[in-house]
Order: C-alpha cells, then structure tokens, then sequence
C-alpha cells in the first residue's frame, strides 16, 4: 500500500534538486527537465550547476551548511514560483573511514554536510509549506542510504549520518503525513559517482546515477515512502539487518573480507 500519493504527471511540476552538481542528482534533474517539470538545481558550485542545467532549470548556489543561506534560497524560489511543489534533498558528502582513521574534523564535516544540511533545510521550508492549502500538492524527499539501515565497514562516520537520517525521515512522516504532506525516504545503494570512485572494493550492485534516477522516479510515482535501490541489494542489506549479533558480524567480514 502506497504511503504518498502517487505522482501521476511531472509536467509543470515544481521540482528544487539540492545537490545535484554531479552524480544521481545532476541525472535526477536532466530525467524530471524531460519530462516536464520545472527544475531548480542547487550545489556549492555554480559553475558545475550550469553545466547540469538545461535552458529551462533555475540554477540556485547553495552550501547545505548555511542555514540562512537555505533560508533565502526557499524564500527566493518561493517568491519566482510561489510554491515549491517537492524538495530532494540529495547533497551529501563520502569519506572512507575505519576506526583507526576517525579523526574529529573528518567526522564534524559529513555530520555537517549529512545530517544538519537536510535540517537546515527541513527548517527553511517549513514556514513556506505548512500554510499551504494544497498540503498534499507538495512534498520533501530525505536521500540517506542503504549503508544506514547496518553498520558497515568503511562507513563509520558517513553511515552513522545516514542511520540519523533515516530516523529524521520517519519522523518526519510520522508528523507530516497526518497533514496530507508527502515525505519519502530514499536508501540507495552503490552509485557510481565521484564519491564511490575511490572505494577499494567490489560494490554490489553499481548502478549508474541515470538508473538511479529512474528508481527514484518510479518510487515518487508509485507513492513509496521508502525507495531503496537496487532492489536485491536492498532486500539483502534489509535481512542482513534483521540477524542477531552473532550471526551478523561473522558474515559481514566473510562478505566483505575486511
């Protein structure tokens, strides 16, 4: 059973991609732009976003980090558009991390980045959205991973970020379904993307950022709460979850061979 409302047609929907400079995010705008939505791209870098952007996207600078830089960024697209129909919150950053490499400022940055730029965001909209009549008409979509449903090696900090975040996005539902606002919670696995581009190991199931666009978009349409991709991967990291301890963490490192 669907959480959402489905999504029946992206054309002339008011779609705002933040972090979508490069990888899932940077295919997520070029899918919706084709199908006819009216896309705002955001990132750090102005110049990546126009690279991304077609004729047609606003293209909107915005480090995740600054809550009053998302604060005027929501009150600009809001004043262009008056409404900003769904929000992807996207921008995320991967450092490679085992316990004898933790270092504070590493850990301080993806916690930064992660986690309190989703906030920050999820603040900034708040004001703008809640007063909407058509609260069903507008949405916020949280991307965090599949790394935070289990611990993981190499993920120490980065998955710990996205375990928050799923908590944040189920809570998030919890308080704005009842209010007719759409939340999803988006888990992917390995991408292809910069970020994975230095990871030592076999990924299973890599995906490209195109197909991991079109996961989101058919999860959105579908009305899922949870889009997880790819879909054996995710049931498998699901079930992996679920073991006892004992179990667990003998067949992580026989999987992982770390």
């Amino acid at each position: 059973m669907s959480l959402n409302p489905p999504i029946a047609d992206w054309q002339g929907r008011r779609v705002w991609l933040v972090g979508a400079s490069h990888g899932i995010g940077a295919a997520l705008a070029r899918r919706l732009a084709g199908r006819g939505a009216q896309v705002a791209v955001s990132g750090r870098s102005e110049e990546a976003l126009a690279e991304v952007a077609a004729a047609r996207m606003r293209v909107l600078p915005l480090d995740v980090t600054d809550a009053a830089a998302w604060e005027g960024a929501a009150r600009t697209l809001a004043n262009e558009w008056g409404a900003v129909d769904l929000t992807v919150m996207l921008a995320g950053d991967y450092r490679a991390v085992r316990a004898w490499e933790l270092d504070a400022a590493t850990a301080r940055r993806l916690v930064e980045v992660n986690l309190l730029g989703v906030m920050n965001g999820v603040a900034a909209l708040m004001p703008l959205t809640t007063a909407r009549a058509d609260a069903g008409d507008w949405g916020i979509a949280v991307v965090a991973s599949l790394s935070g449903l289990c611990g993981m090696p190499n993920a120490l900090v980065y998955g710990a970020t996205k375990a928050a975040l799923v908590n944040f996005a189920e809570t998030l539902y919890f308080d704005l379904a009842p209010r007719g606002v759409p939340v999803y919670l988006v888990n992917p696995g390995f991408v292809a993307t910069r970020l994975t581009a230095g990871n030592d190991f076999a990924m299973p199931g890599l995906l490209t950022p195109e197909a991991a666009a079109d996961a989101m978009i058919a999860g959105f349409e579908a009305g899922d709460f949870h889009i997880a991709f790819p879909r054996r991967f995710a049931r498998q990291v699901r079930l992996m979850a679920k073991l006892p301890y004992r179990a667990y963490f003998p067949l992580l490192h026989k999987v992982t061979g770390l």
